[in-house]
Order: C-alpha cells, then structure tokens, then sequence
C-alpha cells in the first residue's frame, strides 16, 4: 500500500509516498504503529505517550480524516485505499 506523507513527515521518511506491506484487516492505529517501527523519529510527531494519535495529527482514507471514519482509529484499511499522514499545520 502506498502512503503519502506531507510537510515535515515527509523530511523524515525522505520523499513523499512510501510504500508498506501491510497485513490483512489492519487498521489505522496500527498502520500508524507500523509506520513509527520503520521510521522512529515520527513516533513522536504522531502518537502521544499513551500510544494514541495526537489530535492535530490528520491520517486520511480516501479523503476523509480518522476521526470520522466509521470506526475511526480502529476502521480496517483496505490494500486500495489512499492513506495521506498530515502533521499540525499552522496558517493566519
């Protein structure tokens, strides 16, 4: 599955799509998990120390933003989804 990362997420894993070898029924959380295995540095960036995404972290499928997915963090990714990892962004 290919995943894309933006902003400063994309200074740490060095382009802007990497592709992941994910097993069947993972979920977002866990895709998440896998992620900051292969990259470490984004451990921080995405999870707080419980483990959970920050709030201001946005994980994407097909468009929409975790939290309002069907099951949010625990939604299944399917191998055809687009999956897009947003940091905090700022703007005025």
């Amino acid at each position: 599955m290919k995943i894309n990362f933006f902003a400063t997420l994309r200074q740490i894993v060095g382009q802007k799509t990497v592709d992941f070898d994910l097993p069947e029924n993972t979920t977002v959380l866990e895709l998440v998990e896998i992620v900051v295995t292969r990259y470490p540095p984004m451990r921080r960036e995405l999870l707080n120390d419980n483990g959970e995404l920050w709030p201001h972290v946005h994980v994407f499928v097909n468009g929409r933003d975790h939290p309002y997915l069907a099951n949010g963090p625990q939604t299944i990714i399917k191998e055809t989804d687009t999956v897009n990892i947003f940091p905090a962004v700022g703007g005025g």
